[in-house]
């Protein structure tokens, strides 16, 4: 089957899942296109989990409908399995099975079994250790493998749930290598993900989350655009802040406190006209400034705007 470049692959239409009283998917539409990669963020409990299960078709909507290739999970379930591939936040793996008789248990429940999995093995750079026990593999060779097994039946979708959790900066951009060449060989991706950083280096476009609905979307250009991208303010205090003393900074937008009430972000319109009257109002408010920093607004900042928690809330 070949889809033209501006094909929704994936189509979703007035979605609902509810567990008693909480909506956690609520009316959500969505379309994700062939090749186009796709970042699902939001705070614990935004949805996103329930949403990536029901298009994997493990949970089944209450509400809606969802189109994979134009086809629903109940129409065509083998055909949707061939051609989807999942890969959890934590996989757990038989200890006494090498990685190859690891990835030859998974490509056998697939049509396409006979096809040796060793161009997988060299694409997520197990080679070395094709033939190790799967229990003494390092935390990020085990996301390798788990990566690996979600490819190993050459899928055109991969849905991949916080894939680089818990691993080191090394380990973590060695996956992300991995990603980008199943990028430049077509493939569709929804990632979530708690790494900001990761959204922005892996993904086309972001879909922001919370409670239920998508309340934004776009590039993370467009989504600053969108949102009036402003320049932000970051400080530490000796002692607690109080609101009041640092609003009246020329240009303010917007000021967040953390709960300790001693670090904050105060969005303003011109880094360079407020930083001085920013620091005015700080001595004469007594405020014994630890920490000063002015930066341009990023993804997180308009997830905290957005959603008033931090992603890894």
């Amino acid at each position: 089957m070949v889809f033209s470049e501006k094909t929704a692959v994936i189509e979703v239409k007035g979605l609902c899942k509810y567990f008693k009283s909480l909506k956690a998917v609520d009316e959500l539409d969505l379309e994700i296109q062939k090749g186009e990669f796709v970042a699902l963020l939001g705070p614990n409990g935004a949805g996103k989990t329930t949403l990536i299960e029901m298009i994997e078709g493990i949970q089944t909507p209450d509400a809606g409908e969802i189109k994979i290739f134009g086809m629903s999970w109940k129409e065509n379930p083998i055909f949707l399995h061939e051609k989807i591939g999942i890969a959890l936040q934590e996989t757990r793996f038989t200890d006494k099975l090498t990685v190859m008789e690891t990835l030859g248990l998974f490509q056998s429940f697939y049509h396409q079994s006979e096809r040796p999995p060793d161009d997988i093995i060299d694409l997520v750079g197990l080679k070395e250790k094709k033939d190790i026990y799967t229990q003494h593999l390092s935390g990020g060779q085990k996301q390798k493998l788990a990566l690996a097994i979600a490819i190993i039946n050459r899928p055109e979708i991969l849905l991949l749930d916080e894939p680089t959790t818990g691993l080191d900066p090394h380990a973590r951009q060695e996956i992300w290598e991995i990603l980008l060449r199943l990028k430049q060989a077509g493939a569709t991706l929804i990632l979530t993900t708690h790494y900001m950083e990761e959204a922005e280096q892996l993904c086309d476009r972001i879909l922001i989350m919370n409670q239920g609905k998508i309340i934004a979307e776009g590039s993370l250009e467009d989504l600053l655009n969108q949102n009036n991208a402003v320049e932000i303010i970051e400080f530490q205090s000796a002692q607690l802040i109080q609101r009041e003393a640092l609003l009246k900074t020329e240009g303010a937008i917007e000021l967040y406190l953390e709960p300790n009430q001693t670090k904050g972000r105060l969005k303003v319109k011109n880094l360079i006209r407020a930083l001085p009257s920013f620091l005015d109002l700080a001595q004469g408010n007594m405020i014994d400034l630890i920490s000063l920093q002015g930066r341009k607004m990023t993804l997180n900042d308009l997830f905290v705007s957005m959603t008033g928690r931090r992603l890894d809330e």
